[in-house]
């Protein structure tokens, strides 16, 4: 992967977070293809990540999508796979501890500053994305990090340096 497909992906991803999809939602789709996916198919397994899972702030959508997506290029099909399922890990741990240095955490509700009780009291009801929504959240920043992320993966994996 050129630094330029790179860049490429990264936009793709920003992009559809910037259309009104949810972060899970915008880093799968903009990977997809090269799993086989379709992107309403993406989208679709997707959707119920956005807001921290299902809105419950709890880990970013963001990071939800790089799990997703090691699954699709190093996860293991045989349930008595133990190295594979080990090797799948290791690289959801490597990828998301970048995440958690880059991005200050892991968790929805702390990369948007809520604390304590607001927690807890989550609304399934989607956010109206406004000029001000986009304003007010990191989550476009925390859609081009995971998808940064991923693509420079992806790279360093082609080129052997695994």
């Amino acid at each position: 992967m050129t630094n330029q497909e790179i860049d490429q992906r990264v936009e793709r991803a920003v992009e559809n977070f910037m259309a009104g999809y949810g972060c899970c939602q915008s880093v799968v789709a903009a990977f997809a293809d090269l799993y086989g996916l379709d992107d309403t198919l993406a989208k679709k397994v997707a959707a119920g990540f956005g807001g921290g899972v299902g809105r419950m702030r709890m880990m970013c959508g963001a990071v939800s999508g790089i799990v997703m997506l090691i699954g699709l290029d190093c996860g293991q099909t045989e349930g008595s796979d133990r190295e594979g399922k080990s090797a799948c890990y290791k690289v959801v741990q490597e990828l998301l501890a970048q995440s958690k240095q880059e991005n200050g955490s892991l968790i929805c509700a702390e990369i948007l500053g809520i604390q304590g009780h607001q927690k807890a009291v989550c609304s399934y009801v989607a956010s109206e994305r406004t000029a001000e929504y986009y304003k007010s959240r990191p989550c476009a920043a925390k859609v081009e990090s995971a998808a940064r992320i991923f693509a420079n993966y992806l790279k360093q994996k082609v080129n052997g340096k695994d």
